[in-house]
């Protein structure tokens, strides 16, 4: 069990736990509505973000696993969050147990292959410490077809769709099998 994210290093890219002095970075990132168009559908609130922060870094201790944040390795630059969550959704189907993964990149970042880079990252990590029998998920905005290419280079395939607050997405299963 993890009680804080483990620090993880790939040839351009950081991924660490998030600190207080984050904020600001994240509130960017999250308050952008180019950025958002996919995940939200509208810019968050410093408080709402504020609260995603806590949350990221509550979700450790809690359940052994959860998000990290990501920045460029040669400037320390902020990139973006990648890591695995049970969010307890309200939907039907539900992810049941299964970690469900996310990436969200600022918008400097888009384009470079860092979401692939951070993700393949984090489930480098998830193959060597999460249940091996079991799977992982992600739940992506159907136009978002850059997050879309992420899944399927990182061994995610199609599982169908879900209603999730009123919007449609598709759902994408990463099994044991493909780890």
């Amino acid at each position: 069990m993890f009680d804080a994210a483990p620090t993880l290093e790939t040839d351009r890219l950081l991924l660490r736990a998030y600190r207080r002095e984050d904020l600001p970075a994240l509130v960017a990132t999250w308050a952008n509505p180019r950025v958002m168009r996919h995940v939200l559908g509208r810019a968050s609130t410093e408080e709402e973000t504020w609260a995603r922060l806590l949350r990221y870094a509550g979700l450790w201790p809690v359940l052994g696993y959860g998000y990290w944040a990501v920045e460029e390795r040669s400037t320390g630059r902020f990139v973006g969050d990648v890591g695995f969550a049970d969010f307890r959704r309200e939907m039907t189907p539900s992810f049941g147990d299964a970690p469900e993964a996310g990436w969200v990149l600022d918008e400097w970042a888009h384009g470079q292959g860092f979401a692939t880079e951070a993700v393949r990252a984090a489930h480098a990590w998830g193959d060597a410490h999460l249940d091996p029998a079991g799977h992982t998920v992600c739940m992506i905005a159907p136009a978002n077809a850059a997050s879309i290419a992420v899944a399927l280079k990182c061994g995610y395939v199609s599982s169908g769709r879900v209603t999730y607050k009123g919007s449609e997405n598709l759902v994408f299963r990463r099994s044991a099998a493909r780890r």
